[in-house]
């Protein structure tokens, strides 16, 4: 069988069964069309992200090959963020964030986070904001957009 003709299949046995039922929403037909080929989208949903996390979602899978133009992005992204948006977070511990944890909250790249780990490694727990500036590799301004969030 076909890549075409599996997702086709599939596509049909999740709307038959009632999976991924999506509530209505302008961006709707575009997070199916294009989201659910090759994920469960109630899976993926209940990521519950805010709008930057929902981009940096979506940037990611077109950098695994996912086909969207602009205009399907945006109604993507909004279609998430509005029908699925982030739960109250408590507070994200740096000296004991993961690096998935620092990746999803922060909005980091696998190689930010990873770098902010190495280096907590090797000069121990950040006292402040500042300590974070001197980890090499990473966009701060991400970290700062969410600075409320962060305990040290």
């Amino acid at each position: 069988m076909t890549f075409a003709a599996r997702t086709a299949a599939l596509t049909l046995l999740f709307s038959v069964c009632g999976f991924a039922q999506l509530p209505e929403g302008a961006g709707k037909a575009e997070t199916e069309r294009l989201c659910q080929s090759c994920h469960d989208l109630q899976k993926t949903v209940s990521l519950r992200q805010d709008q930057a996390g929902w981009g940096a979602t979506v940037t990611k899978m077109t950098e695994f090959g996912a086909k969207f133009s602009s205009d399907e992005m945006v109604a993507i992204v909004n279609y998430l963020a509005t029908s699925f948006p982030a739960e109250e977070m408590p507070a994200l511990n740096v000296n004991k964030a993961r690096a998935i944890q620092l990746e999803s909250r922060l909005s980091l790249k696998r190689s930010e986070a990873a770098a902010i780990l190495r280096y907590r490694k090797e000069h121990g727990d950040f006292a402040s904001l500042e300590d974070l500036k001197k980890v090499p590799g990473i966009d701060f301004a991400k970290i700062e957009a969410k600075k409320d969030s962060l305990v040290f």
